[in-house]
């Protein structure tokens, strides 16, 4: 059976490490700069900014997500943004990605979000038809742009 927690300040290296492995599995393991003091700092730091729940199979730590608030100008409520949810190889396919998408839509629920959102990389079949399976519909009408390092800097002025 899957148990589902908050993540607490000593779980920063276990994030880390699943970070780590979902960036692997992205093909994106260059660009993860985060440090164990960066999500302890983020996650619970004096203005936390994000929340992670941690989910364990037989008292293991097998899967994370990481969310955080986003808001809704035209529902006028609060939205709630997955970042990340990842489930570790050896526990797929034991409905362990089912019950931590379940927790966040509860949650999302409980606190009155009107939307509960998140991003899928194109060439990530196996999430998209989980996700559908979930309900979710694909926003194929908006383009997601992003401004980092210098060009966010230049942005800046």
């Amino acid at each position: 059976m899957t148990r589902i927690r908050s993540a607490v300040p000593s779980d920063a290296a276990l994030l880390l490490s699943l970070v780590r492995e979902l960036a692997e599995y992205e093909k994106l393991a260059h660009e993860v700069v985060a440090t164990e003091d960066m999500l302890r700092e983020a996650l619970f730091g004096a203005r936390p900014v994000a929340e992670a729940v941690i989910a364990e199979l037989e008292g293991i730590p097998v899967a994370f997500a990481l969310f955080f608030h986003n808001f809704s100008t035209f529902l006028g409520t609060p939205g709630l943004y997955l970042e990340d949810l990842f489930v570790r190889q050896s526990a797929r396919g034991r409905g362990v990605g089912q019950a931590l998408f379940r927790h966040l839509a509860q949650l999302a629920v409980a606190r009155g979000c009107g939307r509960f959102e998140w991003w899928v990389l194109d060439w990530n079949q196996p999430a998209i038809e989980f996700y559908r399976r979930q309900g979710a519909k694909p926003m194929s009408d908006w383009t997601v742009f992003r401004l980092t390092g210098d060009d966010l800097r230049r942005a800046a002025g």
